[in-house]
């Protein structure tokens, strides 16, 4: 099936013949203990998983799916997309060790790095969201271990030239880790472009419907994946089939829904940025975004999400406008098929070097409602604000 489309082969993956009847999705099996017939079968791998913390039908499908996907046969299920990004990181540093990522690194990722991680002596440092690869090498020293990827930036949705940083961080023995969330394993593949590891928050678009925490950890290099996969066995992480069940689910779809909210959020952000109300946005799909050269080369697809500056006010103004909203819930997400906002400048005071903003910071998340229908709201909520 190496020919089909994503769109075809993740539904292929159901429909597979030779497998007697069946249903179309595998079974939830909640099981903790697993029976063999006789004791040598007890330990034998081959024979399926030995206990529950394995995984059952569900979480191997969903596995499965996710590795095709990601173009490899390694991957891992997390908890959340938090922990898929903080296992390989544990997996590929020992004290001593340094990780680069960029200063505008999503929220409990820094977290992660500045707390946990450095009180176990792996430092991290932090280069301008905007960097060339040349910038980002140069920070490069003989500790530096691993170089953590998030090509869009949160929030302000800054691109990096991310084949180029692969092959010039192979070039020095140095890993690449990247968060593929934004591209949903759709629109970009990291691994067919040199990246070691492919992490995805399954949370968001491959689950779609804002009910379930899960990641995914995906890498092709047979020393990689054994590491990352060693952790997960020695942390003890594990997903329920419920879960693991629901997200093989909203995979089916993610490809119509992923082009269809994508295709909304142009036209939300090309209409925001005509308005006098908004100093900037932030969508790399734009032709006007600083990261849109990058994006036009290597992605098939945007997102459904931007980051929206309001040309002038303060905090009271960004709540004054959210609060007119009546479409858009009001949530810490993205990825499901409902819109979100959120004001997002608090977050910006963690970096080393705040951006300098004409005013509020707003992030929107466009979902499957009519874009005509989100554009009214947005422009009444301007209107109350001015009012």
């Amino acid at each position: 099936m190496d020919r089909l489309s994503d769109r075809t082969r993740l539904i292929a993956s159901a429909t597979r013949r030779g497998r007697g009847r069946r249903p179309v999705s595998p079974p939830i099996e909640r099981a903790s203990t697993l029976l063999s017939d006789q004791v040598a079968d007890m330990r034998d791998d081959s024979l399926g998983p030995v206990y529950g913390i394995d995984g059952t039908a569900s979480q191997a499908a969903l596995r499965e799916a996710v590795a095709d996907l990601e173009g490899t046969k390694h991957c891992w299920l997390t908890p959340s997309g938090l922990s898929a990004v903080t296992v390989p990181i544990l997996a590929l540093t020992r004290p001593g060790d340094e990780v680069i990522t960029t200063d505008a690194v999503y929220g409990p990722v820094r977290r992660f790095l500045t707390r946990h991680l450095a009180s176990r002596g792996v430092t991290t440092r932090f280069h301008a969201p905007d960097a060339s690869v040349e910038h980002i090498m140069a920070l490069r020293t003989e500790r530096t271990r691993l170089i953590l990827i998030e090509s869009p930036a949160s929030l302000t949705f800054e691109m990096t030239d991310v084949p180029t940083l692969a092959a010039a961080a192979r070039a020095q023995d140095v890993l690449t880790v990247m968060d593929n969330t934004w591209a949903a394993g759709l629109a970009f593949k990291p691994l067919a472009h040199g990246v070691d590891v492919s992490i995805q928050a399954l949370t968001k678009y491959a689950a779609g419907h804002s009910d379930l925490l899960l990641g995914s950890v995906c890498a092709s290099d047979p020393a990689v994946a054994k590491a990352i996969g060693t952790t997960v066995e020695d942390l003890g992480l594990c997903v329920s089939p419920d879960d693991a069940w629901l997200a093989l689910r909203g995979l089916r779809t993610l490809p119509v829904r992923y082009a269809e909210q994508a295709r909304s959020a142009f036209k939300v952000a090309e209409w925001l940025s005509a308005r006098p109300d908004v100093a900037r946005v932030f969508h790399p799909a734009l032709p006007g975004d600083p990261g849109h050269p990058i994006w036009f080369r290597d992605y098939t697809g945007g997102a459904s999400i931007l980051g929206v500056v309001l040309n002038g006010g303060d905090a009271r103004a960004a709540e004054a406008f959210l609060e007119a909203l009546t479409l858009f819930g009001l949530g810490y997400s993205w990825g499901g098929f409902e819109s979100l906002a959120t004001h997002e400048t608090p977050q910006l005071a963690f970096r080393n070097a705040a951006p300098n903003l004409e005013g509020p910071l707003l992030r929107l998340h466009i979902g499957l409602e009519d874009p005509a229908d989100l554009i009214a709201d947005l422009e009444q909520a301007f209107a109350a604000l001015r009012a």
